[in-house]
């Protein structure tokens, strides 16, 4: 008998009865959310005055070992931290946060829903309601998945998060990450572009690509930069994060148990600039005591 595999992320994992892929949904299951909050911290042109409806979604398909998201993000999520389960209570939910934003909609690592994606935009656009799509991803994509997600999709806003294959394996377990990141960059750049087209300061259509510089690993971040540059565009939109906090776990490898430092971050921006970027978003090294999130009754920022 053959066996079925998932085909929405590029783990590929098998879709046993009762077992569970390597991001922790089981075949077939249910959209699980663990917050939707109305978010004022991202870039300018996503946020606004008046914020994005981020839609939190519980899992990951890439389990990075230092994620600050990581109580909502593991393969098993305590009960009390998912809000919402099932397709009607979710458009429920972001139905009543979005009245409160810019009309932006935040899909928050929602590859391991890929599929249910397309019938949660066909219910928002069923109320007549219809925000700016905004979907938030690892960058760990099938381009298959991307093709089927271009028409409900408005902006791309992927992570870029390693250059080198042997640290992504023994971050995020994902070896093929570079390979596979890039070949989703690529699509995401032939749908979208380098433009950022706004409308009284909010985009409206594109791509921003994200990278979170992590202590001890600037070549990594560099060679990120290089291969935008190279491959991509330098007129492209880059959000270079300097965010990252230790997350309360033991046994961190490297130097992921300390902050970035100063003279780290400054090689790596002095890199984006050589490099001939131009738009985009350079955050200042305090961030990482503004950006860390509390799941719990509702979700917090330090």
């Amino acid at each position: 008998m053959e066996e079925d595999f998932c085909t929405v992320c590029p783990r590929g994992c098998p879709e046993g009865a009762a077992g569970r892929g390597f991001c922790g949904k089981a075949a077939g299951a249910m959209m699980e959310v663990a917050e939707i909050v109305v978010h004022r911290g991202e870039e300018p042109v996503l946020s606004g005055q008046r914020g994005i409806c981020n839609v939190f979604f519980a899992h990951c398909n890439l389990q990075c070992i230092y994620c600050q998201n990581h109580t909502i993000s593991g393969r098993c999520v305590e009960e009390r931290l998912v809000r919402h389960r099932g397709m009607e209570p979710v458009v429920d939910a972001i139905a009543r946060r979005l009245a409160e934003t810019e009309n932006m909609l935040g899909l928050v690592t929602a590859t391991h829903y890929a599929d249910q994606i397309p019938a949660l935009m066909e219910a928002l656009w069923a109320r007549d309601l219809h925000p700016t799509v905004v979907y938030n991803s690892s960058g760990y994509e099938r381009v298959e998945t991307l093709q089927m997600l271009a028409p409900y999709v408005d902006i791309w806003l992927p992570d870029y998060k390693y250059s080198d294959s042997a640290l992504a394996a023994r971050y995020s377990h994902a070896a093929d990450y570079p390979r596979r990141a890039q070949e989703a960059l690529l699509e995401m750049f032939a749908q979208k572009g380098a433009g950022l087209p706004t409308d009284e300061g909010l985009a409206f259509r594109g791509m921003i690509v994200r990278h979170l510089v992590l202590p001890g690993q600037v070549e990594n971040s560099i060679g990120c930069l290089q291969w935008l540059a190279e491959n991509l565009s330098t007129r492209l939109h880059v959000s270079l994060m300097a965010q990252y906090c230790p997350p309360d776990v033991p046994a961190l490898p490297d130097a992921l148990g300390r902050r970035l430092e100063a003279a780290e971050y400054e090689r790596v921006v002095e890199a984006f600039f050589d490099l001939g970027f131009e738009r985009g978003w350079v955050q200042e090294l305090t961030a990482a005591d503004n950006y860390k999130p509390h799941f719990g009754e509702q979700i917090t920022f330090e």
